[in-house]
């Protein structure tokens, strides 16, 4: 039976950026393909030129996103040892970038820049919570295992999905890191707290799959192709305790 790697993505701030037009950096809902290589290859030290090492990183694994509909908060009095409901909220911050590029370019065929400030707009989601099951594809020049041990031990620091956004906890729990299940899904379902949106990479008798632009075009810098992702729906066990 597979094995699956469960990761923990907790912060104040997250960003898993969409389509984006440089003064509008909009974030998904939900952690994307590239973003979770990318976390993936900066524990295992891939340099972002190494675009042969990227492709085979991709070509490991894959992925199963839960939105968690209730965390652990226990750095609430009143609430401790009890499941949260997740308060998650998205926000855009301004900031003002200079020498930003224009769509003109100059005769050497490299973008002008713009002698005027820029307003740019970038979303961010506050107290969001997510479980991630993390397949193996074969043949995996990267096994599960090689990267759990990087994510205790990362060679570059962590972040959920811009530098700004670090870490609340470890990505891995001390317990339960490895589960073996049918699917990603099925996975997710022995991990607490249950109940939320699940995005998956394979067919899991989802209907109306959504089409999302962020898997990587490794030998083009920063350019994305389409993937089709399969929501899934799983229900909220009842209030337990961190005991349970």
């Amino acid at each position: 039976m597979p094995s699956f790697l469960i990761l923990k993505l907790d912060g104040p701030m997250q960003a898993w950026g969409d389509h984006t037009f440089e003064d509008f950096r909009p974030s998904r809902d939900f952690p994307t393909r590239s973003a979770l290589l990318g976390l993936l290859a900066a524990c295992l030290g891939i340099e972002r030129e190494d675009t042969e090492a990227q492709a085979q990183l991709a070509g490991s694994v894959e992925f199963t996103v839960r939105a968690d509909a209730k965390v652990m908060r226990p750095e609430l009095p009143e609430r401790e040892g009890k499941l949260v409901p997740r308060q998650s909220i998205r926000l855009a911050d301004f900031h003002t970038v200079l020498e930003a590029r224009l769509v003109k370019r100059e005769a050497s065929g490299l973008p002008k820049a713009n002698p005027n400030p820029v307003v740019s707009r970038r979303e961010y989601l506050y107290d969001a919570h997510f479980t991630v099951a993390v397949g193996q594809r074969e043949p995996a020049t990267y096994p599960l295992e090689s990267i759990a041990a990087h994510l205790r031990k990362p060679v570059y620091t962590p972040s959920l999905g811009r530098r700004s956004c670090p870490l609340a906890r470890p990505l891995l729990d001390a317990e339960n890191v490895l589960i073996e299940a049918e699917s990603g899904v099925a996975a997710l379902a022995q991990v607490l707290p249950l109940g939320g949106l699940i995005y998956a990479e394979t067919d899991v008798q989802a209907r109306n799959p959504i089409v999302v632009r962020d898997l990587p075009m490794h030998r083009n810098k920063r350019m994305f192709t389409t993937r089709k992702v399969y929501v899934h729906k799983q229900p909220e066990a009842a209030d337990v305790h961190q005991s349970d």
